[in-house]
């Protein structure tokens, strides 16, 4: 069997993920597209240019006469950031071997389309009233975080369109009908997924089924790059807390199981809402617990070429870590990985301490940045993560500021960086 190579090529949208994997062994090849989107607050480029790039890449690949083709497209989970970028109708012309969706995009399971429903939900009621509230606050501060809530709800809702063209719904398409599966399966066997190359495989280790690892959407101070939790408890007040919202935007507790969901409303004590100091404050809080609920929502998968492992996370957190840390045969999988996609752009509690210190190890690990700036978010990427995989050795590679060396290559107007591991014999 010819020795496989395995390349990584991640595009430059901004705030946002899109990454191409190529898996060759001799004449053979494998490819797969996990994500495509960008954050409305942090674009590189126009995103269709993109797009554009992507396709042209697997056109130029493709034998003569065929069309452009991927033997399989993840969509991690449905944040905007993630998945924009497949409502431009270029896709039309793709031919898609299967599309690998959350399983919380499954419409024919229960409980899947409950949680799916309460996230949705809860983020076009943030985005209501979002928009309503400017007429009621004033401030410089109190309209920035507005902004920001009203922009972190509308992430949370994602694309329609995109969703469409990835579940094949109301006209959206490739160039075929592919297969479609939501993951992880229930039935365990099924989420170790061989491919048409002898020796490469995908393990699907996340999101969690688990309703309470779900809701887990916050880390633990001890276990956060910023004690930001504990910074908020040293600052409450001894006043009692005021109410969340105002009287006109105040429900019934039937009108909260009714149109809230018990998803959202199982994170209020999370909140610490007596250290909030305004309306704003409070939404951008509310609207930070719906975003990182979604993100946990991503798919985590391995992608083993003949023992070389790459660990993608989509944007999953704590909770969604702790699912795959704390068993043992998920966390020898993630363990010294060749490569790491560093989830949600580098931010403070996707990706533990315990991952970096004691799992990652100490070889070199090339992890990738797929980053924009967003100036409202000023400790994205956070320091105190880069510095640490700079302690095991990581290579940070991103996608803001690519950098050539005998392994890495930096595409034209830094449009791709991409990363390339040769096989063994």
């Amino acid at each position: 069997m010819p020795a496989s190579s395995v390349t990584v090529r991640m595009y430059d949208v901004g705030f946002g993920d899109a990454f191409l994997i190529t898996v060759k062994q001799g004449e053979r090849a494998w490819r797969m597209l996990v994500d495509c989107g960008v954050h409305s607050l942090g674009k590189a480029r126009p995103l269709l240019d993109v797009v554009r790039a992507i396709i042209s890449d697997l056109t130029e690949a493709a034998p003569p006469g065929t069309p452009p083709t991927l033997d399989v497209l993840v969509a991690t989970h449905h944040h905007a950031d993630h998945i924009t970028g497949f409502a431009y109708d270029d896709w039309d012309a793709v031919h898609v071997g299967e599309v690998w969706v959350s399983f919380v995009e499954d419409e024919t399971d229960d409980d899947a389309k409950k949680l799916k429903n309460g996230l949705v939900r809860a983020a076009k009621s943030l985005h209501t009233i979002v928009g309503r509230a400017p007429t009621a606050l004033d401030g410089t501060s109190q309209t920035v975080a507005l902004r920001l809530a009203g922009t972190l709800a509308l992430n949370s809702l994602g694309n329609e369109d995109a969703m469409d063209r990835l579940l094949g719904r109301n006209g959206k398409h490739f160039l075929n009908i592919p297969k479609v599966s939501y993951l992880p399966d229930r039935i365990a066997e099924l989420n170790v997924i061989r491919t048409s190359l002898p020796g490469v495989t995908v393990h699907v280790l996340g999101p969690s089924r688990d309703p309470d690892q779900l809701k887990r959407m916050n880390p633990p101070a001890s276990a956060q790059w910023l004690a930001m939790q504990h910074t908020l408890e040293e600052e409450t007040t001894h006043e009692p807390p005021g109410p969340l919202f105002d009287d006109i935007y105040s429900v019934t507790p039937d009108e909260v199981n009714q149109h809230i969901g018990i998803d959202l409303v199982s994170t209020l004590p999370s909140l610490n809402l007596g250290t909030l100091n305004d309306a704003a404050t409070e939404l951008l809080a509310a609207a930070s617990i719906l975003e990182r609920s979604v993100n946990n929502t991503s798919i985590f998968f391995v992608l083993d070429v003949d023992g070389t492992r790459l660990v993608f996370v989509g944007d999953s957190q704590q909770g969604a870590w702790e699912h795959v840390l704390q068993d043992p045969a998920a966390r020898a999988l993630v363990k010294n990985p060749a490569f790491y996609k560093i989830g949600h752009h580098g931010s403070h509690n996707a990706t533990p301490r315990d991952y970096v210190t004691n799992a990652i190890g100490n070889h070199g690990t090339y992890a990738m940045l797929p980053y924009g700036k967003v100036d409202q978010w000023g400790d994205i990427p956070n320091g105190n993560l880069l510095a640490a995989l700079a302690e095991v050795n990581a290579q940070v590679v991103r996608a803001d500021a690519p950098v050539a060396d005998a392994r890495v290559q930096v595409g034209p107007q830094n449009l791709w960086t991409e990363i390339t591991f040769p096989g063994s014999d």
